[in-house]
């Protein structure tokens, strides 16, 4: 794919306690073990903020996933604490994971309604579709939600909660103390949505927000995935191994909304990259080599059988994983149950990259999934600056493997490097995230109150995929 002209770059800081390597909580670097600790989550924010970035973005999942006994497995539930950073930042945006398979689009609204104001504008959900057998344990199920059911429900939530959003125009509130009127009720309305799903009457009793929806995030690699983002999402989130795959990956993703009609330029790609950096290379190198020591077998070999469905304790870890156990991007079986985008870079990485099994296990070890570059903070701006050239990216979610001192690294010593190369803002513009990622508000729906007309949706028609 040819080169392109580059704007601006959107950065997103990834919080994890101890960073996205597994093994970043042994180092004594690292702050897993403060993992709880709402203040150490703020010092995190504030270094993103001070580095300019877009928003610190916080994954979630609704079940313990790693063995307890060797990993930092559980932590604070995102939405709280992003209340929590909004009331202690300024500038920066707040994404969160939320899961649309097991909450129900009432409470959701209401809480990312609520997000909103209190963060004057700041807040994006990152759209989660998960249902797994771990997570749907949690949740009176006995078997996993099928990925085609995910979907279809996920689409019928957004539909719901964004009706939600909409149900009180931007001008109800006229707060009119000497007239004893707080609201035009007609300037609020019911939703009365019956569908597959969902049975919500409505309206929300949180009034439309100063973005009127928070920032519509997804995670995305699967063929459904890629479908969902096209249509709904307006940051998309993902995990190539390689620039080829990236711009393959973007290319699609746009060229799928453009299909329905989308603004140009929506979604923002932003694929995840997790810095090893030092003063030198042979320094990043020495990192890098301190983390793989520090690494256990144990927590990645579980976590390899996990995504497979297949135990691979048993399998040699100098020998390539046996054909037959890796799902394929066509088998219905690798999106049915599992987290698919997973199972295809596990498809990528033993198959293009002729990997062994340990080598694979290190490889999803090292940065949870994330690309990782390891060198200078000038290498890692090159990196950054090539994929963005080749249209892979509009931007990188940024994964440090090991905090708080892997994010400090990349605000004082990358951040730098790509504002001399006109890549990365010098500072913050006043306004919303949605108008930082140049993302139009969408209008509210109601009929002007004369002359009558209905304004235009941002997004085509909610519909199930």
């Amino acid at each position: 794919m040819p080169a392109r002209n580059v704007r601006q770059l959107h950065l997103n800081a990834f919080l994890h306690a101890p960073g996205h390597h597994d093994a970043a909580w042994r180092h004594p670097d690292s702050g897993g073990d403060r993992a709880l600790d709402g203040d150490y989550h703020i010092e995190l924010a504030r270094t993103a903020e001070r580095g300019l970035f877009d928003a610190v973005f916080l994954a979630d999942s609704l079940a313990v996933r790693s063995r307890p006994d060797v990993t930092v497995a559980a932590g604070l539930e995102p939405l709280t604490l992003l209340t929590a950073l909004a009331t202690a930042t300024e500038h920066i945006g707040l994404i969160a994971t939320a899961s649309t398979t097991f909450y129900e689009p009432y409470i959701l609204a209401r809480t990312l309604a609520s997000l909103d104001h209190i963060s004057h504008g700041r807040a994006g959900w990152n759209v989660a579709t998960g249902g797994d057998l771990a997570e749907a344990a949690n949740f009176n199920l006995d078997e996993p939600v099928e990925h085609a059911v995910r979907y279809e429900r996920a689409a019928e939530f957004l539909d719901v909660a964004t009706q939600l959003w909409d149900s009180w125009a931007d001008d109800a509130v006229v707060h009119d103390r000497r007239a004893g009127r707080y609201a035009d009720p007609d300037r609020i309305r019911e939703v009365e949505h019956t569908g597959l799903f969902f049975k919500v009457r409505g309206p929300l009793n949180v009034q439309r927000t100063p973005q009127g929806w928070p920032l519509l995030v997804h995670t995305a690699s699967s063929a459904d995935g890629q479908e969902f983002a096209a249509r709904y999402a307006e940051v998309v989130l993902t995990a190539q191994q390689n620039i080829a795959d990236a711009a393959a990956f973007a290319h699609e993703v746009k060229s799928r909304a453009a299909a329905y009609g989308r603004e140009e330029d929506v979604p923002v790609i932003l694929p995840g990259i997790s810095p090893v950096i030092g003063s030198t290379e042979a320094e990043a190198r020495r990192l890098a080599r301190e983390l793989t020591e520090l690494q256990l077998a144990e927590p990645g070999v579980s976590q390899l059988s996990d995504l497979l469905d297949v135990d691979v304790s048993g399998l040699d870890p100098d020998r390539p994983i046996p054909a037959g156990l890796l799902p394929r991007e066509e088998d219905p079986l690798c999106h049915r149950f599992a987290r698919s985008w997973e199972r295809i870079q596990i498809t990528d990485l033993a198959i293009r990259e002729r990997l062994t099994v340990g080598q694979i296990v290190a490889r999803l070890s090292g940065g949870r999934g994330h690309r990782a570059v390891v060198g200078t903070p000038e290498q890692i701006a090159d990196s950054l600056q090539e994929w963005a050239q080749a249209g892979a990216a509009d931007g990188f979610t940024v994964a440090p493997p090991i905090l708080p001192g892997g994010l400090a690294a990349f605000v004082d010593h990358v951040v730098p490097v790509l504002q001399r190369r006109g890549l990365f803002r010098t500072e913050y513009e006043v306004g919303t995230l949605r108008e930082r990622f140049n993302v139009a508000r969408p209008e509210d729906h109601f009929p002007e109150p004369a002359p009558t007309a209905v304004r235009r949706a941002v997004l085509p028609p909610l519909a199930r995929v």
